[in-house]
């Protein structure tokens, strides 16, 4: 909330982008081209100097470079009922791992509610023309230099507090680096060092953030109850026919649940 928003089939954000050493504040809106099929993007006018880069990142985002009849007919029956479902990216890997960490082990409407209270805490404000788009996402930078105690005071549990602070200060000094082009076996390895981050978010960010395909949080309520399992182990065994599309899946397993992510 207030980073965010979807209105009538239109997707709306705030961005900050890098470019030329220079930083861009600016909004995004996106939604469906009427007689194509196509997305039409409108741009703040103060990130023109990066619609390269910010035409990427819609691209990434919205998973526009999958070839959905391949994936269809690598996952069978389970792609039938939702042909074409794509697994959603991130504009930003760090925003994407906080919400991921905030997600653990509550409800969607739980975690969206902490990471609004996140933002307006520690993001910087922007002026848009969406009255419902008025903060930027916190930085690394600045999530790193706060303590504890002060991301616990926003109702965040403290562990959780712990490992968005390691995961910021992990990314600041050069430690983690959470985009699509990353090694994701060493990524992995480093998300899982971070205190507080086990398989499930390790798996959730690789398939926002790092957009690998292959990605596949076994241990999701969602995920093994849509697969009437009730064995992780078994979960992960029965999802092998589905490599290396296995994120994809998951978005077909969520979806049969009526959109819940567990």
């Amino acid at each position: 909330e207030g980073v965010e928003s979807v209105k009538e089939g239109r997707y709306r954000r705030s961005l900050r982008l890098e470019r030329g050493g220079q930083v861009l504040h600016g909004w995004i809106e996106v939604f469906p081209a009427h007689r194509r099929h196509a997305l039409e993007v409108r741009i703040d006018g103060a990130l023109v100097k990066a619609i390269p880069q910010l035409l990427a990142g819609v691209k990434r985002f919205f998973d526009l470079s999958c070839h959905p009849v391949e994936i269809a007919n690598a996952l069978g029956a389970i792609a039938q009922e939702r042909p074409g479902l794509r697994v959603p990216g991130a504009f930003d890997g760090f925003e994407a791992s906080v919400r991921a960490i905030l997600g653990q082990q509550i409800t969607v409407k739980a975690a969206r509610t902490m990471a609004g209270r996140f933002v307006l805490a520690f993001g910087d404000s922007i002026q848009t023309v969406f009255p419902e788009i008025h903060h930027l996402f916190p930085t690394p930078t600045r999530i790193a230099e706060c303590s504890v105690s002060e991301i616990a005071e926003l109702g965040i549990v403290a562990q959780r507090a712990r490992s968005i602070l390691a995961l910021a200060r992990a990314i600041v000094n050069g430690a983690l680096h959470l985009e699509p082009a990353c090694d994701v076996e060493e990524t992995m390895k480093g998300l899982l060092a971070l205190p507080g981050v086990g398989n499930w978010t390790a798996q959730y960010i690789a398939m926002r953030a790092l957009a690998w395909p292959d990605a596949f949080p076994h241990t999701d309520y969602g995920v093994m109850k849509a697969m009437n399992e009730t064995r992780p182990a078994s979960v992960l065994a029965a999802a092998e026919k589905w490599r290396p599309w296995r994120a994809y899946a998951v978005m077909h397993l969520w979806a049969s649940l009526g959109g819940s992510e567990g």
